[in-house]
């Protein structure tokens, strides 16, 4: 029973450190198609940037919605 465990603590072990990258996952030039807008969560983008312009008036913030910029992925 004890080898069982052992095994199958070593086999998850292994399995999850095939995830990790040393790389990023994205590219620095696919950043660029990544924050477009067509990538957003919002199913009516009309109603959305109306919500967005109501928040931002009452809160008297502008931005920090939407995608993230593309940039060239250096620290």
């Amino acid at each position: 029973m004890r080898v069982l465990r052992t095994a199958l603590i070593l086999g998850a072990l292994l399995s999850a450190s095939g995830c990790a990258r040393f790389q990023p996952w994205v590219k620095p030039y696919e950043r660029e198609r990544l924050a477009d807008r067509v990538m957003a969560w919002d199913r009516d983008a009309i109603a959305t940037g109306y919500i967005t312009h109501v928040h931002e008036n009452r809160e008297g913030a502008h931005g920090g919605t939407g995608a993230a910029g593309g940039g060239c992925g250096c620290n």
